[in-house]
């Protein structure tokens, strides 16, 4: 149930340093827990140390970090809290590249079209005016924000899926609706400046 495949308690220093190595050396990530100066080497070594606060500060220095609340039974919790703010940071970093490329596609056409006539063929969105396609995408930017507030404060639910699952999934929800959002919400900004004869 809680995703532990091997432990070992009562061991020397050097019996935890030497098993962790083993399980490192196999390709495993390994957790370690303690609070002894004792517990330091170990917690060093493993990839994730987390040292309690009621434990000795040799402990604490040397693990990633610390339990304030000296209990070991929330580690699963809090793997999966990391993993809910990996999968969040990783969905909104998706939906903001895409959607800046979108948007800077959308834009720069329409913005420079009378610098450079060729970019005409790009003004695939028919903005009004270049001062009209700017005030567009500065609106857009303004919305969009909002609208990412409460999913950056939610989160991301996580769902134990693979990796390559969860890269297809991130790109085909955030990523394509990073590409489209930008498209409709500054055309409908467009539109709507253009109608009342803001630029």
């Amino acid at each position: 149930e809680a995703g532990v495949d091997d432990f070992l308690a009562e061991a020397t220093p050097e019996a935890k340093l030497k098993l962790i190595r083993e399980h490192q050396a196999a390709g495993r990530l390994v957790a370690m827990t303690g609070d002894g100066t004792n517990d330091a080497p170990a917690l060093a070594q493993a990839d994730i140390g987390v040292a309690m606060n009621s434990g000795t500060q040799a402990a604490k220095e040397a693990g990633n970090m610390v339990d304030l609340d000296s209990n070991p039974t929330k580690l699963i919790e809090i793997v999966e809290t990391g993993k809910q703010m990996l999968m969040t940071r990783g969905s909104l970093t998706t939906f903001s590249v895409a959607n800046d490329v979108a948007k800077y596609f959308a834009i720069i056409p329409a913005a420079f079209v009378g610098t450079y006539p060729q970019l005409g063929a790009l003004n695939v969105m028919a903005l009004a005016s270049p001062s009209s396609a700017i005030l567009s995408a500065v609106i857009f930017n303004a919305l969009v924000i909002v609208f990412l507030i409460p999913l950056a404060l939610k989160g991301v639910r996580y769902r134990a899926v693979g990796a390559a699952v969860l890269l297809r999934r991130n790109l085909l929800i955030y990523g394509l609706g990073g590409v489209i959002v930008p498209f409709i919400g500054i055309k409908l900004i467009d539109l709507a400046i253009a109608a009342m004869g803001l630029a």
